[in-house]
């Protein structure tokens, strides 16, 4: 059971009928995490907006679903990792890509530096190195990118700990943690 009540688009008024309307329009559902925090404006604004940002971000979309499974998986957030599985296949990930992305894993070099780098800042709540931010250069990531890439692991910190603390119900087909 939620532990905040789950705002009906129909319902909201203002800035949050406004945002659960584009979020509606986009997936032709509205997801019951956006229900959830829509009981903060501010924050479903802020959240929606940072989604659309990083979507049309350098990083891409696949490696932002990458990214997303990774930290929903360390953080044990069963809402994102099935949101962000199903999202990743549809921006063209693979489902053994995406497993794979889930434990931390790539066969692309680029990728699995990305995930690494985000795994440790999830890991060591940011605590990270020269040598950690020198292995996204040799990469091929560039500063622009690597700013990029913290921005998703917090956009996802966020919403992992919306739907965990606040026992968001699953609406995506679940998929399994690895731990």
């Amino acid at each position: 059971m939620t532990r905040v009540e789950l705002i009906e688009p129909t319902n909201a008024s203002g800035d949050a009928k406004a945002v659960l309307e584009e979020i509606t329009a986009a997936f032709g559902v509205t997801p019951a995490m956006f229900r959830a925090v829509a009981n903060s404006p501010a924050a479903l604004t802020m959240m929606w907006a940072g989604f659309g940002a990083l979507g049309g971000g350098r990083l891409g979309a696949r490696l932002g679903e990458q990214i997303a499974v990774l930290v929903a998986d360390r953080n044990r957030c069963e809402y994102c990792l099935a949101a962000h599985t199903a999202l990743g296949r549809k921006a063209g990930v693979p489902a053994e890509e995406m497993h794979e992305a889930q434990a931390g894993r790539s066969h692309d070099p680029r990728t699995a530096a990305a995930l690494d780098f985000a795994a440790k800042l999830v890991e060591n709540r940011a605590q990270v190195t020269d040598a950690d931010v020198e292995a996204l250069r040799a990469a091929g990531l560039d500063d622009g990118e690597v700013v990029e890439l913290v921005a998703h692991v917090a956009l996802n910190l966020f919403t992992n700990y919306v739907n965990v603390a606040l026992s968001v119900p699953l609406d995506f087909p679940k998929v399994a943690l690895r731990g």
